[in-house]
């Protein structure tokens, strides 16, 4: 074959792109299970790390297996609600399944929308209920969980992260302990016509039990969070104050 003409060049260009896309499906492929394990112990260790079982940095060099046999150990049972606040399902607290990033994604259209919500409460045997929140920050998703005592209303830890929020600013609703902090001993408020909880640009007022300081500088980050808090608080309001004698 003369290889100098156009017809060679467009098959051997076919023929190695081919190779390419398979030799990259392959290793994606082989890479998936691994990739799946990591995100599922990523998940885990920032609800734990907000149910104050330590903090993230020691469970990552604890390891995947730790992680998991912690959580395995110490959850009572993780179960989805629905809007009414009652008890659509369970996640299997055997094969210590979670709801990643994408399942929240899904989730915050649906209480978007108003219908087929099945949103995730972990129940820890010491009494702590840890619940996520998802929304948009400045620059893409924000994401967290919020553990409560057994009184459903008091806030005993927080963990946030995000995808792209600017370092040292937006940045710190992940990065800085001190920003979480603050939500320890807070109490979520559903008679507040503003929000059930919100963080507040310029510092909240002194003595609201359901506000935080804003992070300086970070305002539409921010902001960004406390929406979603609202937004996802409000979505579990029928499970967070249903008698429990119901």
């Amino acid at each position: 074959m003369n290889t100098n003409n156009n017809v060679y060049t467009v098959i051997y260009t076919t023929v190695v792109c081919v190779l390419v896309a398979a030799v990259l499906a392959l290793v994606s492929s082989s890479l998936k299970p691994k990739q799946d394990a990591n995100e599922k112990a990523e998940t885990i260790s920032q609800i734990l790390t907000a149910a104050q079982f330590g903090d993230k940095s020691e469970w990552q060099k604890k390891g995947n297996a730790a992680v998991l046999d912690f959580y395995k150990q110490n959850i009572a049972e993780a179960v989805l609600i629905d809007a009414s606040g009652n008890k659509t399902g369970e996640l299997s607290t055997a094969d210590a399944t979670v709801y990643g990033k994408s399942e929240l994604k899904a989730q915050n259209y649906n209480i978007k929308d108003g219908k087929g919500m099945k949103l995730p409460v972990y129940i820890f045997k010491n009494g702590v209920s840890v619940v996520p929140v998802y929304g948009a920050g400045l620059w893409g998703p924000v994401w967290g969980y919020i553990a409560l005592g057994s009184d459903l209303k008091t806030i005993s830890g927080a963990y946030f992260d995000h995808e792209s929020e600017t370092p040292g600013l937006g940045g710190k609703i992940k990065d800085d302990p001190a920003f979480r902090a603050q939500f320890n001993g807070k109490s979520i408020d559903f008679n507040d016509p503003k929000a059930a909880f919100s963080i507040v640009k310029g510092g909240a007022p002194a003595g609201k039990a359901n506000a935080i300081d804003a992070i300086s500088g970070a305002t539409m980050t921010s902001k960004g969070l406390s929406d979603a808090i609202d937004v996802w608080l409000q979505a579990y309001k029928a499970y967070l104050t249903k008698n429990p004698e119901e």
